[in-house]
C-alpha cells in the first residue's frame, strides 16, 4: 500500500483529489543510484499504485540534483556475466514500462544510465532546465543494458542515440 514503509522512496497520494501518486527516488547520498533495494521497492510501489482505484496517474521524480544517476556500480562491479546471466539481474527493472496507469518522469538533475533508461520508460517526460540526460555506459566499457539502446533510438533518433551511447555525451532537457 502506498502508506508502507520504504528505505529509498518516499510515496504519497497527492493533488486536490489525492488521485495523483507520487513516487520520489530517496537516495540523496548515491545520487538515486539504482540499487537493487531501491528497485524492489518501486516495483512494490508501482503495484500498489497500479492496484489503487482513487490513483488516476504516477509521477515519478527524483531530486533537484539527480532523477537517478544510474544502476548502483559499487553493487554490480564485482559481478561476473555468468553471476548476472543465471540470477537474473536486472529482471523487474522494466516494471515501469508495463504498469497501464499513465507514468510522468518528472526530470531535474542527472538522468544517467539506468536512470535515463527509467525516464524512458515512463510514457511522459517532463525535464527541468537542469536536466541531463545521458548513457554513460561506454566509459565504463559496457553498453546500456535495460533496454536503453532501443529507447533512446525511438526517443531521439538513431544518429542522436548513437552518438550518446558511443561517446557518453549527454544531451540536455
Amino acid at each position: 500500500r502506498a502508506g508502507a514503509a520504504f528505505q529509498y522512496l518516499l510515496v504519497q497520494k497527492t493533488g486536490t483529489q489525492k488521485n495523483v501518486g507520487l513516487i520520489q527516488l530517496n537516495r540523496p547520498q548515491a545520487l538515486n543510484a539504482l540499487c537493487e533495494g531501491l528497485m524492489a521497492e518501486l516495483r512494490r510501489a508501482l503495484d500498489a499504485m497500479e492496484s489503487d482505484p482513487e490513483v488516476g496517474a504516477i509521477v515519478l521524480t527524483g531530486s533537484q540534483k539527480a532523477f537517478a544517476a544510474g544502476a548502483d556500480i559499487k553493487e554490480m562491479q564485482n559481478k561476473t556475466f555468468q553471476e548476472c546471466y543465471s540470477s537474473g539481474f536486472l529482471a523487474g527493472w522494466d516494471k515501469v514500462s508495463v504498469v497501464r496507469k499513465p507514468i510522468i518522469a518528472a526530470v531535474n538533475g542527472y538522468a544517467l544510465g539506468g536512470g535515463c533508461e527509467l525516464a524512458m520508460m515512463c510514457d511522459i517526460i517532463y525535464a527541468g532546465e537542469k536536466a541531463q540526460f545521458g548513457q554513460p555506459e561506454i566509459l565504463l566499457g559496457t553498453i546500456p543494458g535495460a533496454g536503453g539502446t532501443q529507447r533512446l533510438t525511438r526517443a531521439v533518433g538513431k544518429s542522436l542515440a548513437m552518438e550518446m551511447v558511443l561517446t557518453g555525451d549527454r544531451i540536455s532537457a
